[in-house]
């Protein structure tokens, strides 16, 4: 059974950095992709990252491109999303994600995935 654990939200100020990390146990590590997605209050859940198996290759949502990356340590079994220049607007329930089958690229496109973490808050205040 596979279990994903994310650390490493808090409160921020406009501007500000933070870095999500997403433990993953109970499977292979290396034989997932992996994504990071968000859901604010009042709202749907929503896409921000995925990386694929070898950690080669990368997406995002425009929302977050340039400011966020999304990487894995396949030693580590763990994922990151490094956070820059934040904003009031990615404040939410930060979730990472596992899927066995598929690619990174799809996990922005596609409902429902195999895995998923308790979520860490991020507040960003202005």
């Amino acid at each position: 059974q596979v279990q994903l654990v994310e650390s490493g939200g808090g409160l921020v100020q406009a501007g500000g950095s933070l870095r999500l990390s997403c433990v993953f146990s109970g499977r292979t590590f290396s034989n997932y992709v992996m994504g990071w997605f968000r859901q604010a209050p009042g709202k749907e859940r929503e896409f921000v990252a995925a990386i694929n198996r070898s950690g080669g290759t990368t997406y995002y949502a425009d929302s977050v491109k340039g400011r966020f990356t999304i990487s894995r340590d396949n030693i580590k079994n763990t994922i990151y999303l490094q956070m820059n220049s934040l904003k009031p607007e990615d404040t939410a329930v930060y979730y990472c994600a596992a899927d066995y089958r598929g690619t990174a690229q799809a996990m922005g496109t596609t409902q429902g995935h195999d895995y998923w973490g308790q979520g860490t808050q991020v507040t960003v205040s202005s």
